[in-house]
């Protein structure tokens, strides 16, 4: 009972993290304090005269914006609290002789190397392939302690057509890659690259770059924040989203609509009805992102989509394959 509650508890807080760290970047707060793990050398913003006096001092090129940089701290709070949750969750199921072994030993690794990450996003100055890969593990995280909570809370055995679970693991796959390519739409600055429906504006098809586009590596500079690509190549990563999200949406809503006609238990059913209204949320969502030109709270939200459709994704795909 007390590892239910505390596996709930760290998903709450892993998808608190994800909506904070999207909203953090969102309001370019990614590089609020210069610093890691501290803020401009303190372990919290300097608000005080003489602290801001001190953070000038040590970093004389930088503009101190105490609002960003508690947008900062304060992400780096939550997800210290998650560290230390995945923690206790670790050495209970040790401690326990009925719980998996191994999959809370990678999740606590992974928590280890998100703070790398985390690190690292601020030290290498928002690049690109760094800001990405820390979304993502934010997004492995929630997915494996889903998967460490159903894994302990085994569901009813059933029997389904092979043709439901290719098209889950199917399903799963194409979520999993538009994630990616929504992560280095954001990480390289290109939501807003294209702002017409229902592709883009201008002559786009002649103007796509995709060596550049997709190349993990951009060079040396001062900072990466808000990008350094130019237009074409923001088009065309913003455009392989679009396309990206067509082809996943009618994928995932295949296989809703499979689970909804299907002879299966209600719970399933349920699962499937969820997975169309978290879909169509989700597309309304992007079209509003292009549509209101990315507002915070729209693009935030979308973010915290993605990872619940990832999270249905993944218990669709644990309740298909598991053996009958």
């Amino acid at each position: 009972m007390k590892l239910t509650w505390l596996l709930r508890l760290t998903l709450v807080f892993s998808l608190m993290v994800i909506l904070m760290g999207a909203y953090t970047r969102l309001s370019d707060a990614g590089l609020g304090c210069p610093d890691w793990p501290g803020c401009y050398g303190h372990i919290k913003v300097p608000t005080q005269s003489h602290e801001i006096a001190r953070a000038q001092d040590n970093f004389p090129h930088l503009e101190i914006e105490p609002a960003k940089a508690w947008l900062e701290m304060i992400h780096r709070y939550i997800a210290g609290t998650l560290g230390l949750l995945v923690l206790s969750i670790l050495v209970l199921c040790l401690r326990s002789g009925e719980t998996p072994k191994k999959l809370p030993l990678f999740i606590a690794v992974l928590i280890v190397l998100q703070a790398a990450l985390g690190m690292w996003t601020v030290t290498m100055k928002l690049m690109p392939l760094v800001v990405m890969s820390h979304l993502l593990g934010g997004f492995t995280l929630i997915s494996l302690l889903l998967l460490l909570y159903l894994r302990t809370h085994p569901l009813p055995r059933i029997r389904v057509s092979r043709g439901a679970r290719t098209l889950a693991a199917v399903g799963l796959a194409a979520l999993i890659g538009q994630i990616v390519l929504g992560g280095w739409t954001s990480s390289n600055y290109a939501a807003l690259a294209c702002t017409a429906l229902p592709v883009c504006e201008g002559d786009w098809l002649a103007n796509l770059q995709w060596a550049r586009a997709f190349s993990p590596f951009q060079g040396s500079h001062p900072s990466f924040e808000f990008g350094v690509l130019d237009y074409a190549s923001r088009m065309t990563i913003h455009v392989s989203h679009r396309f990206g999200a067509l082809i996943t949406g009618a994928i995932l809503l295949s296989l809703g609509v499979t689970l909804l006609a299907g002879d299966q238990p209600a719970w399933l059913r349920r699962s499937g009805a969820l997975l169309i209204c978290l879909l169509l949320l989700q597309i309304g969502l992007g079209i509003s992102n292009v549509v209101l030109h990315l507002p915070l709270g729209i693009a935030v939200s979308h973010n915290g989509g993605a990872a619940l459709l990832l999270l249905t994704m993944v218990f669709i795909n644990y309740a298909l394959w598991r053996k009958a």
